[in-house]
């Protein structure tokens, strides 16, 4: 039986590229984003930090004097940015899986408190505009910039799945390439709701927002397909 190819729309790590080499999958990993972390100003901070993204967090710890923050409380979105957060010496006071559950709790039980945002250029108006109309005192500032990097996939090339992590990543995978029959295995719904307005069908969604669980998802995918 042939093996099973799966394209990564990002370069995985170690630990993660092990799991398909242990699987016997045929593993490829281009990445089609860049992120270029920014500089910004730390005195213009809130008394609560919202992060909705690693990349947010990692740029902050670049900059100079960032250990003040870690006295702030912290909403963030994933349980890796969680992780992340943590260890660098900082309190997660909440953390959801999803922008918008996060804006909910926010509006609906921390109303009262004033937050500032640490995003990226690309990032979805959903906590931006809930925060709003709620009438909370928020400022955002942002941290990172995400660039498509379109890249041609060679015609010889055939894969049976495909792993995207962000609505960036499935428009630049597009500008180049085409989905025909493979599968689309996406980090979250938000991922998957830029394929499905590309009229894509053939999706599946992590049922946590993790690199590890996508990876688990096709492992678990083409197992129960070669029963």
């Amino acid at each position: 039986m042939s093996q099973t190819s799966i394209l990564s729309t990002k370069t995985l790590s170690a630990e993660q590229r092990q799991v398909f080499i242990d699987a016997n999958f045929d593993l490829l990993e281009q990445d089609f984003i860049e992120i270029k972390n920014n500089l910004f100003d730390l005195k213009t901070i809130n008394s609560n930090l919202i992060f909705s993204s690693q990349n947010a967090v990692l740029s902050l710890i670049e900059q100079n004097g960032w250990e003040v923050l870690k006295i702030k409380p912290v909403f963030c979105v994933g349980v890796k940015t969680k992780d992340l957060l943590e260890s660098h010496g900082f309190t997660v006071d909440v953390y959801l899986d999803y922008a918008s559950e996060l804006a909910e709790i926010i509006t609906l039980i921390y109303n009262k408190e004033s937050y500032t945002f640490l995003s990226g250029n690309l990032r979805k108006e959903t906590l931006p505009e809930a925060l709003k109309s709620a009438g909370i005192t928020f400022n955002e500032i942002e941290v990172y910039q995400t660039t498509l990097a379109p890249f041609k996939i060679s015609d010889q090339e055939n894969f049976d799945g495909i792993l995207f992590f962000s609505p960036s990543a499935v428009e630049s995978y597009l500008t180049n390439n085409k989905i025909k029959n493979e599968v689309c295995f996406c980090i979250g719904t938000t991922t998957a709701s830029a394929l499905e307005t590309k009229k894509i069908k053939n999706i599946v969604i992590a049922e946590t927002p993790t690199i590890e669980e996508v990876i688990e998802e096709v492992i678990e995918y083409y197992k129960t397909e070669s029963i």
